[in-house]
């Protein structure tokens, strides 16, 4: 009886187990508190990361600023502040092992809002009042992010990920991305399109493939930091790889992109670009949004939209300041004759793109420092066929 009764009593325990298999995902999928952590995590890592960018800022301008002859290297100020650095790389990386990639990655406005901020209050960059709404926009569209982000959780363990790198969704999308890569970067190196969008859409679509295999990679690390040891698997040193990989050409593009367009556009499109290509890739991989209603979807969105607007407009008041630097007019000087004097064209004119003396642009100029041109005077000395060379006189009307 007993022998005839051990069959029917392990069949009956095998569909609670199970179960109970079953219900432990389903609890860990709505976990708050990691994405809290990874949250706060991310924030705190882009403060560092905005802090250190204007120490080091801050060391480089005391250094042209002064007569110290030593390097920017050699300053205790540009060695804190990469310090500071890594801590909030490190920060930002230690992120990605707790919450969804999709809530980690439009965090980086952070980095933007704080380092307008402190652009004013240390460096004493100049601000108008409409900075502060574009700042109050990508605060709001944050608060929107960190509230209604997803809240999908899975343990990064080497058979999770492998998992998910064969499904069909990752690998239709992998198939997209590298024909849109191809057909972007034979336009880019053969018909020259150095388009700031195109440029920056090959850094989007490789800097998504970098936060897809940093969450491996850092999930794998503090999976085997609990006791579960996930380094001897292969696909961790596969993402290990790929994630050097795409960094790398990653940063080789943003240099190329830096040499052609202005450091605001590149923050302000690349920020949304990158954004959303990686949220695409976090939701085709890891499933970011399964098992969310659609009110949580839609304030998502709306906060990504809302950061986007106000990083954008951030980045756009945020021009540089040309400095006014001294020029010597050369139709100042005696028997120079102007374009305008007889026709005959030897000096340029004041109003024009460009003049001598230095290499910056005075359509602009106000008028304190636009020498008024008076009518050549002539005068008689001596006899009557000897007149005097001509001279230009300059005023400056200085005007409060």
């Amino acid at each position: 009886m007993e022998g005839g009764n051990s069959p029917n009593l392990q069949l009956q325990q095998l569909p609670l187990a199970t179960a109970a298999v079953s219900v432990q995902p389903h609890t860990d999928s709505f976990s708050y508190k990691e994405n809290l952590i990874g949250a706060l995590l991310a924030i705190f890592g882009h403060l560092v990361i905005s802090i250190a960018l204007n120490l080091q800022k801050y060391s480089h301008i005391r250094l042209a600023g002064s007569k110290d002859p030593r390097a920017y290297f050699k300053t205790k100020t540009w060695w804190c502040g990469l310090f500071l650095l890594v801590l909030g790389e490190l920060g930002v990386f230690s992120s990605y092992a707790f919450a969804p990639l999709s809530l980690i990655v439009p965090l980086s406005a952070v980095s933007v809002i704080a380092s307008a901020i402190i652009g004013i209050i240390f460096i004493k960059e100049k601000w108008k009042p409409k900075d502060f709404l574009s700042c109050g926009l990508a605060i709001i569209g944050t608060y929107l992010l960190v509230t209604f982000g997803p809240n999908s959780h899975e343990k990064m363990t080497g058979e999770n990920i492998t998992r998910h790198l064969v499904s069909w969704p990752f690998l239709l999308y992998m198939l997209v991305e590298i024909i849109i890569f191809c057909l972007l970067l034979y336009f880019y190196k053969e018909k020259n399109a150095n388009y700031i969008v195109v440029i920056l859409l090959l850094v989007a679509l490789l800097g998504s493939m970098t936060v897809v295999t940093v969450k491996a990679v850092a999930g794998m690390i503090v999976v085997s930091i609990q006791g579960n040891l996930q380094l001897d698997y292969p696909i961790f040193y596969i993402m290990l790889v790929c994630m050097i990989a795409t960094a790398i050409f990653q940063a080789t593009f943003l240099a190329q992109a830096s040499q052609l367009y202005d450091s605001s556009q590149i923050a302000s499109i690349g920020y949304i670009l990158s954004t959303t290509v990686a949220i695409t890739a976090g939701a085709t991989f890891y499933l970011d949004f399964t098992g969310e209603d659609v009110l949580h979807i839609c304030m998502f969105a709306l906060g990504c939209l809302i950061a986007f607007l106000g990083v954008f407009l951030i980045t756009r008041n945020r021009k540089k300041c040309v400095p006014f630097e001294p020029y010597i007019s050369m139709d100042a000087m005696p028997g120079m004759q102007n374009m305008h004097d007889k026709g005959i064209a030897v000096q340029p004119d004041l109003k024009a793109s460009f003049s001598y003396g230095a290499l910056e642009n005075n359509d602009n100029m106000p008028e304190i420092y636009t020498p008024a041109t008076l009518p050549i005077v002539q005068e008689q000395h001596g006899s009557k066929g000897v007149s005097a060379p001509p001279y230009r006189v300059l005023e400056h009307s200085k005007k409060e």
